[in-house]
């Protein structure tokens, strides 16, 4: 078991402002489709700010560019009876699930700008998730098992990022009041073995979600020096 407190650290640095883009819920594809036109902006410079993307999906699995249908468990039938769509990405890593109770956040963020690397983004972004289970009482730590936020030997939080000319895509997604029964038709990140375990779990008393997603704002937010401010995609796009 890794120490939560030996990690990287992000270069200490005047605040940035990191504009925020927040949804209730979006499906997935839309969410992709804007990740990637923002990632297009972000390269050409017509967007000169970082952007935080922080939302919940409908029922989907997704996987990465590494990743192998051998660990989806269940049939193309199953899924298509519960109307549930699987969605291959370039994001690094296996297979997850999305859904409903999940706080999901994807960085927009050009690293060379910003002053760090991919390996101190993966820390940060698992420094967050472990910091928002503490702020509900979940011991949660980092595992040689994986790249992620756990619980002892269970999943409270995946990771899964994409690079495009240096600018980040793709990201995390916490565990919060999820239903967790759609973890067992998979091989979590292709771990055989692995449970998933959410917040509502691991604390035995009611979450609340919104508060989760405040919790995990604020700490990206001092974790990486931004400050974030509420914009549209209108905003950003027109």
């Amino acid at each position: 078991m890794t120490s939560p407190t030996k990690s990287w650290k992000v270069p200490s640095s005047p605040t940035r402002d990191c504009l925020l883009l927040e949804f209730e819920n979006l499906d997935y594809q839309s969410a992709l489709e804007l990740q990637r036109a923002l990632v297009d902006r972000r390269t050409c410079g017509e967007l000169a700010q970082d952007v935080l993307l922080v939302l919940e999906h409908p029922p989907v699995f997704t996987l990465g560019r590494s990743g192998s249908l051998d660990n989806l468990l269940v049939s193309p039938g199953f899924l298509q009876d519960r109307s549930i769509d699987v969605v291959r990405i370039e994001r690094g890593g296996d297979i997850t699930y999305h859904g409903p109770g999940q706080v999901i956040a994807y960085p927009i963020i050009d690293l060379r700008k910003a002053g760090i690397g991919m390996t101190e983004l993966v820390f940060g972004l698992e420094a967050i998730m472990i910091s928002t289970a503490a702020d509900f009482g979940v011991q949660a730590h980092r595992s040689p098992a994986g790249r992620g936020a756990w619980v002892g030997c269970t999943k409270l939080g995946s990771l899964g990022l994409a690079l495009r000319r240096g600018i980040t895509f793709h990201g995390l997604a916490l565990n919060v009041t999820s239903d967790l029964t759609p973890f067992t038709w998979i091989n979590p990140c292709g771990l055989n073995g692995v449970t998933m375990t959410s917040l509502a779990r691991e604390s035995k008393k009611p979450i609340d979600p919104d508060l989760a997603r405040h919790n995990l704002k604020s700490h990206f937010q001092s974790h990486f020096h931004r400050h974030l401010s509420t914009a549209t995609v209108q905003d950003i796009l027109a």
